[in-house]
């Protein structure tokens, strides 16, 4: 795509007298130069709140919820608390926040009817959001111009739409990062991935990494996405990890929610094959996880886990557990360490920035994604770097030019706690330039 799309269309369409005549006399030159202005009151602009400087701004959050898959209900959760919150403490601007929450289903109609909502109820953007059906939901978004700001990174989409802005690496810098660190430490390498149009995404990623750092492809292994146990993947997986005697070999399962029910099932085959280690991405586990499963005596200890954020402990999430305290205490579903909760808030920190740089003006979704393309830089105290989208970026020329953030943490299971593996963040830059995901 070739640049950002302008509804200009659209607004002249919903201004009185366009594409029709108009009556003699019924308007003067100074009322028809006054309605032509996007802050005149003639009529009604589609995807326009805070029109008077003072009016509610609209958005919408979308995930999965209560599925047989992937779920994130903590993303919406928190898009709600942090409504509250905000609102509690003066609104943005002054302006009252009002956030709309909707469950995709893991379902591409549900997707679509979620985008349509947020075009009918006049959404500005869409913030900190999970979906794996970009292809339903990114034509509607895109037809009416509006943002999609912090999405989950989970579909190539994510970083190619010019009306997305991803605040992490997703699952390309994951999945990169993460076959980096596998390369030198694994012997055969089993990705044991979702047999979905998403999952189809992800051996060249790890691939990516894997064969930058020398090592050799991995096994792709496809699993359905809402099993119930997963004894004969988990065999497959051991038998192809443990095919070279000679070096340990590695499976690496990223199945979203259902990691979990996999490694259950991988628990019992694994006794045979003790020396078989595991690695995965943080999004199918996070330390409740680990807590599950047995903590130091379970299936993950030992395992890496590669990550877009620093640690939960880390000062820079202050900000967040605030707002955690204070409107969301009680709520399980809202999870400090849950990277869903912890990229909404990141998204929320853009959205902020965004409307704070707008002034006293009403603010529309033409005028957050215009703030956004001229270069707006955000600031998200140390979570991730500076953040600022170009129209072609760094990763452009191998498919990803909106994905601007390529630093991913390592963290690894050391007596059933996950904590770092290294000092610092990773750049996955070279590497993703080497992705083959044509």
């Amino acid at each position: 795509m070739t640049g950002r799309r302008r509804n200009r269309s659209t607004f002249l369409r919903g201004l009185p007298g366009h594409s029709r005549p108009a009556r003699a006399g019924a308007l003067t030159a100074g009322a028809l130069a006054a309605c032509a202005s996007l802050l005149a009151g003639c009529g009604v602009v589609p995807g326009v709140t805070g029109g008077s400087g003072d009016d509610p701004i609209t958005v919408m959050t979308w995930a999965p919820s209560d599925t047989g898959a992937t779920n994130k209900p903590g993303m919406p959760a928190f898009a709600r608390a942090y409504a509250r919150w905000v609102n509690a403490h003066g609104g943005l601007g002054g302006r009252r926040l009002n956030v709309l929450t909707c469950n995709d289903h893991n379902d591409s109609v549900a997707a679509a009817k979620c985008a349509r909502r947020a075009v009918k109820e006049g959404a500005v953007a869409v913030v900190g959001s999970y979906s794996q059906h970009a292809d339903s939901f990114f034509p509607v978004l895109e037809g009416a111009g509006i943002p999609y700001i912090g999405g989950y990174g989970i579909t190539n989409a994510e970083f190619t739409s010019p009306l997305s802005y991803p605040v992490n690496g997703g699952q390309p810098a994951l999945l990169a990062g993460l076959g980096s660190a596998l390369a030198e430490p694994c012997g055969p390498v089993t990705l044991v991935r979702p047999d979905t149009i998403a999952g189809d995404q992800l051996p060249a990623l790890l691939d990516s990494g894997l064969t930058g750092g020398g090592h050799s492809p991995t096994h792709d292994q496809r699993a359905e996405e809402d099993a119930t146990e997963y004894d004969g993947e988990s065999d497959r997986a051991l038998r192809q990890a443990t095919a070279d005697p000679g070096r340990k070999g590695c499976v690496v399962p990223v199945l979203g929610d259902r990691t979990g029910t996999f490694m259950d099932s991988f628990r019992r085959a694994r006794e045979d094959y003790p020396e078989v280690r595991t690695a995965t991405v943080l999004g199918s586990v996070d330390q409740s996880t680990v807590n599950a499963s047995g903590g130091a005596s379970g299936p993950y200890e030992g395992a890496y886990v590669t990550g877009w954020y620093p640690e939960v402990s880390d000062p820079g999430w202050k900000g967040m557990k605030k707002v955690i305290q204070e409107q969301a205490f009680g709520d399980n579903s809202v999870d400090a360490a849950d990277a869903g909760v912890q990229t909404t808030w990141i998204a929320y920190t853009v959205f902020k920035e965004v409307v704070e740089s707008l002034g006293d003006g009403g603010v529309s979704a033409d005028r957050v994604t215009q703030a956004l393309d001229d270069g707006l830089k955000v600031g998200t105290g140390g979570l991730t770097p500076t953040l600022q989208w170009k129209f072609q970026d760094k990763l452009a020329a191998v498919g990803f030019p909106r994905l601007v953030n390529t630093e991913v943490t390592l963290q690894v299971v050391r007596q059933g706690r996950l904590v770092s593996a290294r000092e610092g963040a990773v750049d996955t830059t070279q590497t993703l330039r080497h992705a083959d995901i044509a």
